[in-house]
């Protein structure tokens, strides 16, 4: 994506536009420079969808995430999976105190048409969900008729 921006305004010479703050804000967001910032990328857990003929098989990469921060739900056809994760450390040494407090959240939602609400399994296991979504079994709307 570092390729979508030529080159960063800053160091250009033109004449003020009014909206070099906005430009150059553009620029940090997609350079790919020193220090590392924050990525939209990184943001996220990664999920693979494979389609097994008769069931999804869905696989999210959560490292460092204990099952009972994750949250499954399957509503209108789509599947959510979201991890709240929160973390709190204290430090006491002499008159040194440090405390710092993290709180993340993320998921991700998958549109499966034909996957059936019911007999959804999941396992969280070394650091990978794995979720089977069965298919709902395909409806026969036709009906034979005979001939006279």
């Amino acid at each position: 994506m570092a390729g979508l921006v030529p080159f960063n305004r800053k160091n250009t010479n033109a004449l003020s536009t009014g909206f070099d703050d906005f430009q150059n804000m553009l620029d940090d967001f997609f350079s790919d420079g020193w220090p590392i910032r924050r990525s939209l990328a990184a943001d996220t857990f990664k999920v693979d969808v494979e389609d097994r003929g008769n069931e999804y098989a869905v696989e999210a990469e959560m490292p460092g995430v204990d099952k009972r921060d994750v949250t499954i739900r399957m509503d209108d056809k789509r599947l959510t999976i979201a991890v709240k994760k929160s973390n709190e450390v204290e430090e006491k040494k002499k008159n040194y105190i440090h405390k710092e407090r993290r709180y993340c959240s993320m998921s991700r939602s998958i549109y499966l048409t034909d996957a059936s609400a019911e007999g959804i399994k999941a396992k969280l296991n070394d650091g990978v969900l794995h979720v089977t979504v069965p298919k709902k079994e395909a409806e026969t709307s036709g009906q034979s008729i005979e001939i006279e």
